[in-house]
C-alpha cells in the first residue's frame, strides 16, 4: 500500500471554497423570521383587588419554608416535592419539551456525515463505448452534507423558537404544579389538624357525659329521677360517641389523601394542641394585579404558549416561499482500493436544489389559517388564565374578610351557649325545669364547639389559598432542573 500524499488542492480552489462559505454565512445571518411582532395582550381585569390593602405583593418572594411555620408541615411539603407522582410527571414533561427543542434546533445546522462506498457494475457489449463488455469497480471515501435546508425565510428558526417557548411553558407549568402541590399538602394537613381538635372536643364531651350517665343511673336506682331523664342522658352520650366515630373515619380518609400527595407512607399521630395555640402561617400583602401577572407561573406558561403559537405563524408564512436545500460531498474516488489517495483522486459534489410550491391543494393556506386560529386560541387562554388568577386572589381575600368576622360571632355564640348550658343544668338541679332544656343546650354547645374549629381551619385554608393564588414561593421554590439546559434561552433571529 502506498503512503497517501496530501491532496493537491490548488490555492485558487481553497479561495473559492472560502468565498462560498463566507457568502453562505452572510446569507444565513441575514435571514429574518416571518413571525408577526409579539405584543402582550392587555390584562382583562380591574386595576385593584377588592378588599385589598396597599403595598407590594410579597408572596412570590416568600419561600414556603418561611411562610409555613409548622415544622411537621414543612417536612411533609419537602417529602411531597421529592416524591409526588404528578409533580414527577410534570418534570418529565419538561424533559420531553427540552429534548424536542434540541431536535428542532439541530435543523439549523448542517449534518456532516462520513461516507464510504463500493460499487461494481458490468456493461454489456452492445452498450459499451469500446465495443466489448466492461466490468467496472468504484471506491469512494469522503464526508459531506445531505439535504441541509438553507433557512432564507426563517421557517426553521420559527419552528425552533416555537419549540423553545413550548419548553419554557412546560418549565413554568412545572413550577405552577409545585406551588399547587404545596397548597394541597398544606390544606390536607390543616384538615387533619381540624379533625384532631374536633375529636379531642368529642372525647372530652364523652367523658363528661359518661359521668352524667353514672350519676343519673344512681339517681334512677334510688328513685330520685325518672327513667326518661336517664334515657335522655344516655342519648347525649351516644350522640357524642357517634360523632367521634364519624370524625375518626374522616381522619383516616384524609390521612390517605395526604399519603397520596406526599407519595410515601405518612405517620402522623393525632395532635394535642389547638389551632389558636400555634402560629402556623404568616400574613400576606396581596399588592396589585400587575404583581400577580408577572409572578404566577401558570400565567407565565400561558404567555409562552402564546409566543409559541406566534412563532408557528412565521413557519406557516415561510412555507409559501421557495425551499433551498444543499447536498455536497468532498473526498476521494478510485477504481482501485489502493488508489483512493493517489494524486488526482480527489472528488467532490455540490448539488443545491430549490423547490417552489405551485399547487398543494391549498395546504399551505390552510396551515396558515390554522396557525392564526391557534394563536387566537392562545390569546383567549392567556386572558382566561389572568381572569382566573384574579378571581382566585379575590375569592381568598373575600373569604379571609368574611371568616374573620364570622369567627368573632362564633366565639360570642360559643360563650353564650356555654353559659346557657350551665344555667340550664343549674335550673334542672333546682327543679325549675325539665331535663329536655339541658339536653337541648348540651347538643347546641357541642355543635357550636365543632363549628368554631371548622371556622378556624377555614381561615387558615383561605390564607393558604391566597398564598398559592399570589404565586407564593415562585421565586424560590426548589424545582429539580432538567439534565441539561438549552444553549439558547431566548429566541434569536
Amino acid at each position: 500500500m502506498k503512503t497517501p500524499p496530501p491532496l493537491p488542492f490548488p490555492r485558487s480552489r481553497h479561495q473559492h471554497w472560502q468565498i462560498a462559505i463566507a457568502a453562505l454565512c452572510l446569507a444565513l445571518a441575514g435571514c429574518q423570521s416571518m413571525a408577526p411582532d409579539y405584543e402582550r395582550p392587555a390584562a382583562p381585569v380591574a386595576e385593584h383587588f377588592p378588599q385589598a390593602g396597599t403595598g407590594t405583593a410579597d408572596a412570590p418572594s416568600l419561600a414556603w419554608q418561611d411562610y409555613f411555620a409548622d415544622t411537621t408541615l414543612q417536612d411533609l411539603i419537602q417529602e411531597a416535592l421529592a416524591n409526588n407522582r404528578d409533580l414527577r410527571s410534570a418534570i418529565q414533561r419538561v424533559e420531553g419539551a427540552r429534548a424536542l427543542y434540541g431536535v428542532q434546533r439541530a435543523d439549523l445546522f448542517p449534518g456532516l456525515n462520513a461516507q464510504g462506498s463500493f460499487g461494481r457494475s458490468r456493461t454489456p457489449e452492445d452498450m459499451s463505448l469500446i465495443g466489448r463488455p466492461m466490468v467496472l469497480s468504484e471506491y469512494r471515501v469522503g464526508f459531506g452534507i445531505t439535504n441541509w435546508e438553507l433557512d432564507f425565510w426563517g421557517r426553521i428558526r420559527s419552528l425552533r423558537d416555537a419549540a423553545l417557548e413550548t419548553f419554557l411553558a412546560a418549565e413554568s407549568a412545572q413550577r405552577a404544579s409545585a406551588i399547587s402541590l404545596v397548597a394541597q399538602v398544606a390544606n390536607s394537613y390543616l384538615n387533619l389538624r381540624e379533625l384532631d381538635q374536633r375529636i379531642l372536643i368529642a372525647e372530652k364531651t364523652i367523658e363528661s357525659r359518661q359521668e352524667s350517665v353514672r350519676i343519673f343511673q344512681r339517681r334512677f336506682d334510688v328513685g330520685s329521677t325518672s327513667k326518661l331523664d336517664l334515657k335522655q342522658v344516655q342519648a347525649l352520650l351516644a350522640q357524642a360517641q357517634t360523632l367521634r366515630y364519624q370524625l375518626q373515619q374522616s381522619r383516616a380518609i384524609e390521612l390517605n389523601a395526604l399519603t397520596l400527595l406526599v407519595g410515601k407512607p405518612v405517620d402522623l399521630p393525632p395532635a394535642s394542641h389547638a389551632f389558636s395555640e400555634t402560629k402556623m402561617l404568616h400574613q400576606l400583602k396581596p399588592g396589585l394585579p400587575s404583581d400577580v401577572l408577572t409572578q404566577r407561573p401558570d400565567i407565565i406558561a400561558a404567555e409562552h404558549i402564546l409566543k409559541s403559537a406566534n412563532a408557528n405563524i412565521g413557519a406557516a408564512r415561510a412555507a409559501f416561499f421557495p425551499r433551498v436545500t444543499l447536498t455536497t460531498s468532498l473526498g476521494t474516488a478510485s477504481r482501485e482500493l489502493d488508489g483512493l489517495f493517489d494524486t488526482g483522486s480527489h472528488a467532490w459534489n455540490f448539488a443545491p436544489s430549490i423547490s417552489l410550491p405551485i399547487f398543494d391543494g391549498w395546504r399551505n393556506r390552510s396551515n396558515l389559517e390554522l396557525a392564526n386560529v391557534r394563536r387566537d386560541l392562545a390569546v383567549t387562554s392567556y386572558e382566561k388564565t389572568i381572569q382566573t388568577a384574579f378571581r382566585e386572589v379575590a375569592d381568598a381575600l373575600a373569604a379571609q374578610h368574611s371568616i374573620r368576622q364570622q369567627l368573632v360571632s362564633q366565639q360570642e355564640m360559643l360563650d353564650a351557649q356555654a353559659e346557657r348550658a350551665r344555667l340550664a343544668k343549674l335550673r334542672y338541679d333546682h327543679g325549675a325545669t325539665s331535663y329536655f332544656e339541658v339536653l337541648d343546650a348540651e347538643r347546641s354547645l357541642l355543635e357550636v364547639e365543632q363549628q368554631l374549629v371548622q371556622m378556624q381551619r377555614a381561615l387558615f385554608s383561605s390564607q393558604v389559598s391566597l398564598y398559592a393564588a399570589l404565586g407564593g414561593g415562585s421565586q424560590s421554590i426548589t424545582v429539580p432542573p432538567p439534565s441539561t439546559t438549552p444553549a439558547a434561552r431566548q429566541p434569536s433571529n
